[in-house]
């Protein structure tokens, strides 16, 4: 019945298509004829037979695909069957029904890109989707995107009505089709919700974006996101330098706060990536997951305290200067020294071994340590003597260039030239301050951490800023002057006059934060553990003007706000652009550059189907050129005969094919 078709229709356009004669008497079909018709005849009935018990089903193009293959010595079984497939099944009945239908199933399952090109009714769209369904059921990708470039009926989406998804719904309508067919609705929806399959204009596909005031590090020091552009350089992940390719401005949009266990924080909108490990991802050895901010947002908790831990940038490496003091000894001195300006510059140590690290340090200024009584030193010039000539103090100088000098302790800071330099520099610094006033905390069973204190706000950040660039974490907090009881020193009472901020700190393996023996001793005896930042809470921060960028780095991901590393590309996903002839060159460059790692991308187009302004070039015919000869991209060319829908479709698109090259007609 399926072979012979409603009212024998399928066996009528066969008798049409064969010179033989064919009757069928209940079960069975006669040929009749001239031997070579006869045999040509029982191969393509065959060869349909074995299509329907595979689950195929008969049309008029189907017959006429079969008997054109049966004439060629080939069969339409061979053809539609893909071949190595590994363990990717298309959903249900599903099965190719052309040669070109099966070279891009094909080729789908062996690359990485894949561009569909050709003429409608081909199935590029609707198997693309199938094999999105199959990777992800799977679970060879984590996600599924759908986009399509929102300008086939050359309209403006502000000109519709409705809000924006009723805009845009008209144009995404056939990717949503081609889902509900392999989906049920419950299921969608819910994956919809949470993110595993979006359906979006491609325009809005790229918005993973910040506030264009968002702060992002580049190897000059904090810049503002959105004042980048194509060329700048922008800090990795790896601490190096990486290559802004793309700014995407993105207009208004809701954005979030995103705060960290370790008090950092920066903005986002809810559909930024970020790279993350989970406990049980840490358990299982398994790699970082990409998930957009209302994903996290979702499910922010576990078992574990906090379910979300992000990466740590390495050490950041900013170009080396020239300092006009030793990086160690302007710790030290930040940390227990004083160059108020009104006297000679002094030191309090009891600990004999930093005064002598300090003397060392500036024994190539001239200048040297003399002890005074107690913990107290002077830093007298080497060549001052009392009633001679007047000479100037060589470390007044230094500090006077640094704007040091005439500071009190709660207004010390670190000197940006110290700050935006290599990293042996900064944790030169960063060692003085620890050395003087911080020190390692041991707790039983626990690994050891490193505590400092100061009274100076600036100083706090900077030595977070110290800490965080070199790729550790530090959490701080406030101890009141008021209500605090006095110290004391000599026998009376001193009140506190200012608050002090105490930072508890981890550094990474391999990096010490301290030169002075007994703390360095300590510290190696109980290890400093891992340092590490959970994402805490996620909070709504109303809206603002936003920017995306895409960076050159391998892992996507670059340094913003406190030293957090976010992401900006699209790793685990299969990823469709539907109707690609009506992008433009840039938003083709930009949707192929976002593609992450353990992606698939599968790009569907007919470039005589451009609805783009005349002189505008299209993105996929530009890709087209571009991309032919790429190892990993495969380009697959559809023709009339791969038509799949009625029979008089094909005859259409031959039809303007053959007008658009003859000579009275218009060239494509």
């Amino acid at each position: 019945m399926a072979l012979m078709g409603q009212s024998d229709r399928n066996l009528k356009h066969l008798r049409k298509l064969l010179s033989a004669q064919i009757v069928a008497r209940g079960h069975e079909i006669r040929i009749q004829g001239d031997p070579e018709e006869v045999e040509l005849g029982e191969r393509v009935v065959r060869d349909l037979l074995t299509l329907l018990r595979q689950g195929a089903e008969i049309d008029q193009n189907t017959l006429e695909q079969a008997v054109s293959l049966a004439q060629g010595g080939g069969t339409l079984t061979q053809t539609t069957t893909p071949q190595d497939m590994g363990e990717i099944h298309l959903p249900g009945r599903l099965k190719p029904k052309t040669a070109g239908q099966t070279r891009y199933v094909e080729a789908i399952a062996h690359n990485d890109i894949t561009f569909g090109i050709g003429p409608a009714g081909t199935g590029k769209t609707y198997l693309a989707v199938a094999l999105a369904v199959a990777f992800f059921k799977a679970k060879k990708v984590k996600r599924i995107i759908l986009t399509r470039p929102a300008v086939e009926a050359g309209e403006k989406l502000g000109f519709l009505p409705g809000d924006l998804q009723a805009k845009i719904d008209p144009y995404l309508r056939p990717l949503y089709d081609a889902l509900f067919d392999m989906i049920d609705a419950e299921r969608f929806e819910h994956y919809l919700q949470s993110g595993v399959i979006e359906v979006a204009p491609l325009a809005f596909m790229r918005g993973r974006a910040q506030p264009v005031y968002s702060k992002v590090l580049t190897p000059l020091g904090w810049r503002e996101i959105g004042s980048l552009e194509p060329g700048d350089w922008v800090i990795g992940s790896n601490g190096r330098p990486t290559q802004v390719l793309g700014v995407y401005p993105q207009g208004k949009k809701p954005v979030f706060r995103v705060t960290l266990t370790d008090g950092a924080s920066t903005l986002a909108c809810a559909e930024h990536l970020w790279a993350v490990r989970t406990p049980s991802d840490k358990r299982r050895g398994k790699p970082a997951r990409v998930l957009q901010t209302q994903e996290l947002q979702a499910n922010l908790k576990t078992a574990h305290p906090h379910r979300y831990e992000l990466p740590l940038v390495a050490p950041v490496e900013f170009p080396a200067q020239d300092v006009p003091l030793d990086p160690y000894a302007l710790g030290l001195l930040l940390g227990d020294g004083c160059s108020t300006g009104k006297t000679t510059p002094t030191f309090a140590t009891a600990d004999p071994e930093l005064a002598q690290a300090l003397g060392a340090a500036l024994s190539p200024l001239g200048v040297t340590l003399t002890h005074k009584s107690g913990p107290d030193y002077a830093l007298n010039h080497r060549d001052g003597r009392r009633g001679g000539v007047i000479v100037a103090n060589p470390l007044t100088r230094v500090l006077r260039e640094l704007g040091l000098e005439g500071t009190y302790s709660h207004a010390k800071f670190v000197p940006e030239r110290y700050l935006f330099n290599s990293s042996a520099v900064r944790l030169a610094v960063l060692q003085g301050l620890l050395d003087a006033d911080g020190g390692p905390v041991t707790q039983r069973g626990r690994t050891c951490r490193v505590h400092y204190t100061t009274t100076s706000e600036r100083l706090r950040d900077d030595v977070l800023f110290l800490v965080r660039s070199l790729g550790g974490v530090a959490r701080w907090r406030t101890r009141k002057a008021e209500g605090r009881k006095p110290s004391s020193a000599t026998g009376r009472e001193i009140g506190y006059r200012k608050d002090a901020y105490i930072l508890d700190i981890r550094l990474p393996a391999g990096i010490t934060p301290f030169r002075l023996g007994r703390k360095a001793r300590a510290y190696a005896q109980e290890g400093g553990g891992r340092p590490t930042r959970f994402v805490k809470a996620i909070e709504p921060a109303g809206e603002a003007q936003t920017v995306c960028i895409r960076v050159a780095a391998p892992d996507h991901l670059y340094v913003t706000e406190d030293f957090i590393l976010t992401h900006n590309t699209l790793n685990d996903a299969f990823i469709i652009l539907d109707e690609a002839q009506n992008t433009t060159p840039e938003q083709m460059k930009m949707f192929l550059t976002r593609m992450g790692f353990n992606s698939r991308v599968v790009i569907t187009g007919d470039v005589t189907q451009i609805d783009l302004p005349k002189a505008q070039k299209s993105g996929l015919i530009e890709a087209m050129r571009i991309l032919k000869d790429i190892e990993g991209i495969a380009m697959i060319y559809f023709r009339e005969s791969d038509v799949v829908r009625h029979p008089l479709v094909a005859r259409i698109v031959k039809a303007y094919e053959f007008s658009q090259h003859s000579p009275g007609g218009e060239t494509s």
